[in-house]
């Protein structure tokens, strides 16, 4: 009864999904928009949005587990798992559909020839690069907690 699904929330393992998660994500929202005007494109905006959902979701979450590894018991409420399984699976959704936008935005003005400033495209490529990252992250941290909800059900 004591073990808990590797990834779930208040495990080691969450603590270093979330970390990495806020950084891809303030990766991707950094490259997206420090110097450079990505409000012309609605998809660039659509990344910068749902990025900018994705970092205090992502913090907050790696607080709550640095509390539950400072406190050494992890959080095993059916009712708050399923509030973050939800969560990390519409942040996960928003993220993708996110950075597919932002690669075929890209890909669009690369080939458009001369269309795209030089520097600006590798920005927008490493930005939609960092959100896949991210997406990576959140979907495997949500489905560690869907498969930690399934075994707190089971017992």
């Amino acid at each position: 009864m004591d073990e808990i699904a590797p990834g779930s929330v208040g495990s080691l393992p969450s603590l270093s999904l979330r970390l990495g998660q806020a950084v891809f994500s303030t990766a991707a929202l950094l490259f997206m928009s420090v110097g450079v005007e990505f409000y012309s494109y609605t998809s660039f905006c659509f990344l910068v949005t749902s990025m900018g959902l994705l970092i205090p979701w992502s913090c907050f979450l790696a607080v709550v587990d640095v509390y539950s590894l400072f406190l050494g018991c992890p959080l095993r409420l059916p009712g708050a798992i399923i509030l973050i399984v939800v969560g990390d699976w519409v942040l996960s959704l928003l993220s993708l559909g996110a950075a597919c936008a932002t690669a075929s935005v890209v890909a669009l003005l690369i080939s458009a020839n001369g269309y795209c400033p030089p520097g600006v495209c590798g920005r927008y490529q490493l930005s939609a690069a960092m959100a896949f990252l991210s997406w990576f992250l959140t979907a495997s941290s949500s489905l560690f907690n869907l498969w930690s909800l399934a075994s707190l059900r089971l017992l």
